[in-house]
C-alpha cells in the first residue's frame, strides 16, 4: 500500500467525475503500513455524521474502528491492522437523522454468499494470466471484419448438478467452455455477473457492482474461467447494468441515510416498471463509480466487452413510467441529457483504454448514431442490438405460412437500414421467458414443421448482415420456455428431432466461421446484394453475401412455406458451375432430404437482373446456400451495329 491516506489528486478527480480507476482508492485494500499488515477501508458517504467499520475482526462492534473524514465531500478512510483476506465486513453509518444503518461496500470485491449480505475482504492481485496470445489476436484482428457468433448464457441455469446445486466457475471452465468451442461459437455473453440478492432478477438488479457473484466461487475462480475461455479462442462479454439498481437495504439505496447514488427527486429516481432506482448522473462521484466499474471488469477480469443493458431507459427520462412521474429536461424535452453525456464519456473512456473492446447497446429506441464515434456526434458504442429485426422476424415466423406472403415486408424491411448501425442480431433470453414461449414453440405447424421453421429462421439469421446472438437452449430446440430456476432440458438431446437440431446449429455455426462472405463485409453495403426480394407470393427470398474475393460469394435462398419447388429459377452473378454449400433440409438435420447434388451449371439465361441463372431444387421451409466452383466468362451477346461517318458504315 503506497499511502495510508488516498492521494489528494485522486480525491479531486473522484469528486470531478474523472477518477476512472476509483476502485483503486475506494473499497477494502490489503497492504502494509508502518510494518503492519492489514486493510485500508475507504468509502464515500457525504451525509453521514460518522462511519465505522464492523466485521468478524471486531465482533461487529465498530466502537474502536471509527473512520476519518478526509474530504469536504465526504470520503472516509481507516486502516485496520491484522485483518485478513476472506473476513466479512460492512459499514456502520450514523445518519444525519441519528439512526444507524449497515451497508455493504459499494466497492467491495467479493460478497457473502446469499442470503448473507456482507462484503468480504479479497485481494484481486496475483492471478497468473496466460491469455497473451488472445490479447495480441484482438489487437491485430479488426472486430468488424471478423466472425462474431455469441452464445448467451445464464450460469445458474445452463446446467446444474443432480442435487440442484450450482456448477462452480472452475467446473464451468471445463464443461461450458469446451461445449461453446465445439459448437462453433466465438463469444460467450454472460448475464449479469455482479452480486445480486434475488436469483429471479437474473442479476439485472445488483447490489455489488464490483463483486463477481459468489454463487459460483471466488473472484480468482472467475479469472480462471475467463482465462480458459481465451485459451479456447472464446471472447467473454458481460451484461452490464448502469441504468438502475435494486432497493435492498444493504445496497446503494439511501447509502448514507439520504439519496446518494440515486436522484433526490423521486420522480427521476424511481423506475416503477422494475421496482428499482436510477443512478443520478448529475453527481460526478456516481460517474466516477460507474465508469470505473466498466474499466474494472476489463482491467481485473480481462473481459472482452460489455453489453450495456436497457439503453433506452437511460436515453429517455420517462421510459416505462406512468404519466404522473413524467419530468422534463432543462430544454423541455424527454431526453436524459446527463445520462447521454455519461454514455458518451463511458464509451470514450473505455475505447481510450481498450481500443479493441466491444461496447454493445441493448437499445430498443430509434435513437440515431448509437454506434457512431463520440467525436462524430454519436453515442460511441461499436455495436447495437437490432431489436427491430428480432421483433419483425419473430412476428413473421409465428404466422401460419398461409399469411406470410401478405407480410413479406417483415422479411425485407431490415435490409433497408442494416448498415445504419453496426448491428448484432439477437435471439436472446428476453424472447423465451414470461409466457412468450420458446423459439421452437413459437413456430407454427405440426412437429416436423416447427423444427423446419426454426431451421429456416436460424439460416436466415446466419446469412443476414450483422453479428449473431442466440440464448442457450435455442441450439437444441428447447421446447419449454426458459425456466429461470432450473437448468436446461438437456435430456431432450435423447430425442431424434432435438438431436438433429443440435447438429444443425453446430454445422451452421461452423459454416459461418468457414465462409468469409458471411462476416467479412458485414458493415459494408458491398457485402450484400438482393437477387430477388419480391417473391412474396411464394414467400421466398434470394440474395448474395460477398467478401473481398468473388469466389467466396454465397447465394442464399430461403423458402418460408412448406411448399416444395422442384425447379425454381434464380439469377446468379457468374456464369459457370455452382455447388450446394448448405441445405437446412438435409436428412441429418431432420429435413426431407431434398438436396441439390453435384455441380449445377448455369444455362445462359439472364434472370433477376443477373447475367446468368440456375434451376434449383428448393425444399419446403428451408435455407439453401450455393457457391461458385467454376466461374466462366459471361455469355456472348450479339455485337451492336457500329455507328460512324464513313462509307463503310452506310
Amino acid at each position: 500500500m503506497s499511502s495510508l491516506i488516498p492521494e489528494p489528486e485522486d480525491l479531486y478527480l473522484f469528486h470531478e467525475g474523472n477518477l476512472f480507476r476509483s476502485y483503486r482508492m475506494l473499497g477494502a485494500h490489503t497492504g502494509t503500513w508502518n510494518g503492519a499488515d492489514g486493510v485500508r477501508f475507504t468509502v464515500w458517504a457525504p451525509h453521514a455524521r460518522e462511519v465505522r467499520v464492523v466485521g468478524d475482526f471486531n465482533n461487529w462492534d465498530g466502537s474502536a474502528h471509527a473512520m476519518h473524514r478526509i474530504s469536504t465531500w465526504g470520503v472516509w478512510t481507516l486502516f485496520i491492522p491484522e485483518v485478513s483476506e476472506g473476513e466479512y465486513y460492512k459499514y456502520e453509518i450514523l445518519t444525519s437523522q441519528g439512526t444507524l444503518i449497515y451497508k455493504a461496500d459499494p466497492y467491495g470485491f467479493w460478497a457473502e454468499l446469499k442470503p448473507g449480505t456482507a462484503s468480504r475482504i479479497y485481494n484481486l492481485d496475483g492471478f497468473e494470466w496466460s491469455d497473451g496470445a488472445w490479447q495480441e489476436k484482438k489487437r491485430t484482428t479488426p472486430v468488424y471484419n471478423a466472425p462474431m457468433n455469441i452464445y448467451e448464457v445464464h450460469l445458474g441455469t445452463w446446467k446444474k448438478r443432480e442435487d440442484g446445486s450450482y456448477y462452480t466457475y472452475r467446473e464451468l471452465a471445463d464443461e461450458l467452455v469446451s461445449y461453446v468451442a465445439e459448437m462453433g461459437y466465438t463469444h460467450i455473453e454472460l448475464m449479469p455477473l455482479a452480486e445480486h440478492p434475488y436469483d429471479r432478477s437474473w442479476g439485472y438488479q445488483a447490489t455489488g457492482y464490483y463483486s463477481v457473484t459468489s454463487r459460483f466461487g471466488t473472484p480468482k475462480d472467475f479469472m480462471y474461467f475467463v482465462d480458459c475461455c481465451h485459451a479456447a479462442g472464446i471472447g467473454v462479454i458481460m451484461d452490464w447494468v448502469p441504468g438502475h439498481f435494486v432497493k435492498d437495504e444493504h445496497g446503494l439505496r439511501q447509502f448514507d441515510g439520504e439519496p446518494l447514488y440515486e436522484y433526490r427527486d423521486e420522480a427521476r429516481a424511481e423506475k416503477p416498471e422494475w421496482g428499482t432506482l436510477s443512478f443520478d448522473f448529475t453527481k460526478p462521484e456516481v460517474v466516477s463509480f460507474l465508469i470505473s466499474n466498466a474499466l474494472f471488469w476489463f482491467d481485473m477480469y480481462h473481459i472482452d466487452g460489455l453489453r450495456v443493458d436497457a439503453v433506452a431507459s437511460l436515453l429517455y427520462l420517462n421510459f416505462g413510467k406512468p404519466r404522473e412521474l413524467w419530468v422534463k429536461n432543462e430544454h423541455g424535452g424527454d431526453e436524459n441529457t446527463e445520462a447521454i453525456a455519461f454514455l458518451k464519456k463511458l464509451n470514450h473512456t473505455v475505447f481510450s483504454a481498450y481500443p479493441d473492446a466491444l461496447m454493445m447497446a441493448e437499445d430498443s429506441s430509434a435513437w440515431p448514431l448509437v454506434t457512431a464515434p463520440v467525436h462524430a456526434g454519436g453515442l460511441g458504442f461499436n455495436y447495437k442490438w437490432n431489436m427491430g429485426w428480432m421483433n419483425d422476424m419473430l412476428k413473421y415466423m409465428e404466422m401460419d405460412p398461409y399469411f406470410r406472403g401478405g407480410n413479406h415486408q417483415l422479411l425485407t424491411f431490415s435490409f433497408m437500414y442494416t448498415h445504419a448501425e453496426n448491428y448484432v442480431l439477437p435471439l436472446s433470453h428476453d424472447e423465451v421467458v414470461h409466457g412468450k414461449r420458446s423459439l421452437l414453440n413459437k413456430m407454427p405447424g405440426d412437429y416436423w414443421q416447427k423444427f423446419a421453421n426454426l431451421r429456416v429462421l436460424y439460416g436466415y439469421m446466419m446469412s443476414h448482415p450483422g453479428k449473431k446472438l442466440l440464448f442457450m437452449g435455442g441450439e437444441f430446440g428447447q421446447f419449454d420456455e426458459w425456466k429461470d430456476l432450473e437448468d436446461l432440458d438437456w435430456e431432450m438431446l435423447g430425442y431424434e428431432s432435438h438431436n438433429s437440431m443440435h447438429r444443425y446449429v453446430k454445422d451452421l455455426n461452423h459454416l459461418y466461421l468457414a465462409e468469409p462472405s458471411l462476416w467479412e463485409l458485414d458493415h459494408s453495403p458491398e457485402g450484400f446484394s438482393w437477387i430477388d426480394p419480391n417473391d412474396q407470393k411464394q414467400s421466398v427470398t434470394t440474395f448474395m453475401r460477398m467478401s473481398t474475393k468473388p469466389e467466396d460469394t454465397l447465394i442464399i435462398v430461403n423458402n418460408f412455406t412448406p411448399v416444395y419447388h422442384e425447379r425454381y429459377r434464380i439469377g446468379v452473378p457468374f456464369s459457370g458451375e455452382y455447388v450446394e454449400r448448405f441445405n437446412s433440409d438435409a436428412g441429418e438435420y431432420g429435413g426431407s432430404g431434398k438436396l441439390n447434388a453435384g455441380r449445377l451449371k448455369t444455362d445462359g439465361i439472364s434472370w433477376h437482373y443477373q447475367q446468368d441463372s440456375l434451376h434449383i431444387s428448393l425444399p419446403p421451409l428451408s435455407t439453401v446456400m450455393f457457391k461458385p466452383v467454376r466461374i466462366m466468362p459471361p455469355p456472348a451477346k450479339p455485337a451492336a451495329p457500329k455507328r460512324g461517318r464513313g462509307k463503310a458504315d452506310a
